[in-house]
């Protein structure tokens, strides 16, 4: 008798399962996004390590630091292009004792993932049929000043994140059941700011920028998980390898009533998700203060404020045949209809559920304060320290315009609403670091180097393949060159690289195997490697006008 109730259970289990998968691929793009953080603002910001909140680089002092607008005196026009090339790799091998209810052999054992392309999102047209093997983003900005006026006024248009990875070249890629298309950007189009000169060596500023937030993504997903392997196995030895049913299963379980396709296999693709949410007005607000006692040295401080972000977009779940006849066939027995009367379990699974998404997500706040130091007439030495508030992302909230059935089989474990969602994540505040030198050759040229280390904002025991974070370190090179008096050109060429490894069963993120666990672990057993690259380039023009 406890084994026909475990039985008769497994479909909330199988539920839950499935809700945690929806959560966990939900969350993690904007968390991933911060791989691709300050990388596509500014290249005299990237040469120098991204350390310039006591050195703003003039028309994006919008975004690092407004009060050094008040430094520029004229109006000028700043023109910016960077190209990104992104590379993650990930790496499967399971444990030698792996046991998933009886089943031992993964096909995605010693498989690693292949290359993946990039593809664009445009604000009113979302996401663009063509992938790439780089991408290239532009940026303008604008400054006022009037001669004599201790106010200086500004605009840009800049994309301080996005993350962007398409694996729909290969269909067997092991890392499908992560994310086959991921994107997420953050695009700046209006960010209104003013810099004050209170006098020779202070200055304030602020600015306002309004963002275009967008995030999408499709992802196979499965569930080998203990319970479900064990109940495949059950179907194994009592309905046979094509799981044909019998008359004592209609009268109990109905264990064998969804036939071959209801035969259960935790290696299996149990459905599709597709999600494509967005915001088109998302204002945050930029503060800071500059100190220049001297021209040796300068201080600077910034705030980038948060937001509690709401998102409007649509969702999908395409659901495979495998779990639809496993519910049907249990309906078709003489039991499964009352134990789903008493639990609320919903009469079939659909094959296709849409509908309507809102979801908050709050973007978290970011302090920084940095220093310049001129040892010598020619040499620059930067350094900055930022701390984000990424633990303001434990609390989501998901609102559906309708009951989702996945979400209903998950009652037993306590989501008695199954039209809104609200879930923990578990990030941690970081503390970051940036570094640059810069030698002025001549008043016409200088030359920059930039270390940037980054901090993860993951603990190791909740990465996963789709959000990696590990900790990664950013190294640049770049120069400046003045060909005339109201000419500046920026140039930078950055390479950031991070890895990690995750060992079978320590992340239940990623790949636990308990019996009992209902979170998203699509590698469960196995150990996971991964690495990540990116690669940029960055120009800028800025001219006075």
């Amino acid at each position: 008798m406890h084994l026909l109730q475990w039985v008769l259970r497994l479909p909330w289990r199988i539920g839950s399962l499935a809700l945690a998968c929806l959560l966990s691929l939900v969350l993690a793009p904007q968390a991933h996004a911060v791989l691709a953080d300050n990388l596509l603002i500014d290249p005299a910001a990237m040469a120098m390590g991204n350390a310039v909140t006591a050195d703003p680089p003039g028309v994006n002092s919008i975004h690092f630091n407004p009060a050094g607008l008040a430094r520029i005196t004229g109006n000028w026009k700043s023109d910016g292009v960077a190209i990104i090339g992104l590379k993650t790799e990930e790496h499967y091998r399971s444990a030698p004792d792996m046991d998933i209810g009886g089943f031992h052999n993964d096909p995605l054992n010693e498989t690693a993932s292949g290359p993946v392309k990039l593809r664009l999102y445009i604000p009113g047209l979302g996401m663009l049929p063509w992938k790439f093997p780089g991408l290239a983003a532009a940026t303008l900005g604008f400054t006022f000043n009037k001669e004599g006026s201790p106010f200086t006024f500004g605009t840009a248009t800049y994309i301080p994140f996005a993350m962007s990875l398409d694996r729909t070249d290969d269909p067997d890629d092991p890392s499908r059941f992560s994310g086959k298309v991921v994107q997420m950007q953050r695009l700046v189009y209006l960010s209104p700011a003013m810099g004050y000169k209170y006098s020779d060596t202070l200055s304030f500023g602020v600015a306002v920028p309004i963002a275009h937030q967008a995030i999408v993504i499709d992802t196979d997903m499965r569930m080998p998980n203990k319970m479900l392997g064990i109940t495949g196995s059950l179907q194994k030895g009592f309905c046979g390898e094509e799981g044909k049913p019998n008359v004592i299963d209609t009268f109990t379980t109905g264990l064998c009533g969804g036939g071959k396709d209801g035969m259960l296999d935790p290696f299996k693709r149990a459905a599709n998700m597709s999600m494509e949410m967005t915001t088109p007005f998302d204002p945050t607000l930029n503060l800071g203060v500059l100190w220049e006692p001297s021209p040796r040295f300068g201080l600077g401080v910034s705030y980038q404020g948060g937001s509690s972000t709401v998102y409007h977009g649509r969702f999908s779940f395409k659901t495979d045949p495998m779990m639809r006849a496993f519910v049907q066939g249990l309906h078709s027995s003489l039991l499964g209809p009352i134990v789903a009367g008493i639990t609320g379990m919903p009469q079939y699974i659909p094959p296709v559920q849409s509908g309507n998404l809102v979801a908050t997500i709050p973007f978290p706040a970011k302090w920084q304060i940095g220093v310049k130091v001129r040892p010598t007439e020619r040499l620059q030495l930067n350094m900055d320290v930022s701390y984000t508030d990424w633990a303001k992302w434990d609390a989501f909230q998901f609102k559906f315009d309708q009951e989702v059935e996945m979400l209903k089989m998950a009652r037993m474990f306590g989501i008695s609403n199954s039209a809104q969602v609200i879930v923990s994540q578990g990030l941690e505040n970081v503390f970051s670091y940036g570094f640059g030198v810069q030698y002025d050759v001549s008043d016409k040229l200088s030359l920059r180097l930039g270390y940037e280390p980054r901090k993860s904002s993951i603990p190791l025991s909740k990465i996963s393949v789709l959000a990696p974070l590990p900790d990664t370190v950013v190294r640049s090179i770049g120069a400046r060159i003045r060909p005339k008096k109201d000419t500046e050109i920026n140039l930078a060429l950055s390479y950031m690289t991070g890895s990690y490894s995750v060992p079978a069963r320590t992340d239940c993120n990623l790949n636990c195997d308990h019996f009992f666990n209902v979170v998203y672990n699509p590698y469960a057993a196995m150990d996971v490697e991964g690495a990540i690259t990116i690669r940029y380039f960055g120009a800028s023009l800025t001219h006075r006008f």
